[in-house]
């Protein structure tokens, strides 16, 4: 089995695992629940197994590198750390409800990667601006920082659900976590996914330096991830300087994540020194 194969399988894990907690949450029973964390954990290590099968096939193909360089194989890291980051959620706080939002982002990630046309899957060689140590630091902290992002995204989206449920204690949408716990869960991947990105902006403009002899230059990329920090500072001082909740930091929690998604999607249709990684295999 190639490592494509073996990632496109877990493709549908990931989506099994979203409709157990799914089930779990609308009929209110463990079980579904339970099923839904053994096919989450199963969904993880088979994404990493299939990363480090690919890592393997590269180095067989006389071309090793790691598994970081091209939108498929970001994808499937992408996905990777929503579903490590979820199960700690999950470890942490004793909820699955959570995973009945976290893991369709997962799948929708490696679904993207895996059956869009357009996105090769193929193991070629790495251009020269690529063959550099700092590649690794730089696509490993901004996906953890969009990781983070994409979950705080998804409990906003809970929040406001949550919001529209009415009065009724018994109600579908009141099952979900308090609008208390889902403020600071928010403000809490915000923060974590926030130290990330900075860290990730910082390795690539270390990288940018080494590769084109400048640390800035405005590319759209770079232009895009800015914009997005920013977002996402902003959201940071409003919590903290004005005291700023619930639904105003879950909207800009929603904002931010539609800025991560154009980053990391919308910049690749436009010229730049990053548009070698839009589909290329």
């Amino acid at each position: 089995m190639t490592s494509s194969q073996l990632l496109s399988i877990i493709t549908f894990v990931y989506a099994a695992a979203g409709f157990a907690y799914l089930a779990g949450w609308i009929f209110k029973k463990d079980l579904p629940g339970k099923i839904g964390t053994g096919l989450a954990v199963a969904a993880v290590v088979g994404n990493l197994g299939g990363i480090l099968l690919r890592w393997r096939e590269s180095y067989a193909l006389g071309i090793g590198h790691a598994p970081l360089s091209n939108l498929y194989e970001s994808l499937v890291f992408f996905a990777l750390t929503i579903g490590l980051l979820y199960l700690y959620l999950e470890y942490r706080y004793h909820n699955r409800t959570i995973g009945a939002f976290a893991m369709p982002l997962a799948f929708l990630a490696m679904a993207y990667a895996s059956l869009t046309p357009i996105i090769s899957d193929r193991i070629q060689p790495l251009v020269p601006v690529l063959k550099s140590n700092w590649l690794i630091a730089h696509v490993m902290a901004c996906f953890i920082g969009y990781a983070a992002f994409a979950i705080a995204f998804g409990v906003s989206i809970m929040y406001f659900f949550r919001g529209s449920g009415g009065a009724q204690p018994d109600s579908l949408l009141q099952r979900l976590p308090s609008d208390k716990i889902l403020d600071e869960l928010t403000h809490q991947l915000v923060m974590f996914g926030f130290l990330w990105l900075t860290a990730g902006i910082i390795t690539g403009a270390v990288w940018a330096n080494s590769a084109w002899g400048r640390y800035w230059g405005w590319d759209p990329k770079e232009t895009w991830s800015l914009i997005t920090w920013l977002i996402y500072a902003a959201l940071l001082h409003f919590r903290l300087m004005r005291g700023w909740r619930g639904k105003r930091i879950a909207m800009l929690s929603v904002v931010g994540f539609m800025a991560v998604l154009f980053t990391y999607f919308g910049v690749n249709l436009l010229p730049g020194l990053h548009s070698y990684g839009s589909f290329g295999g």
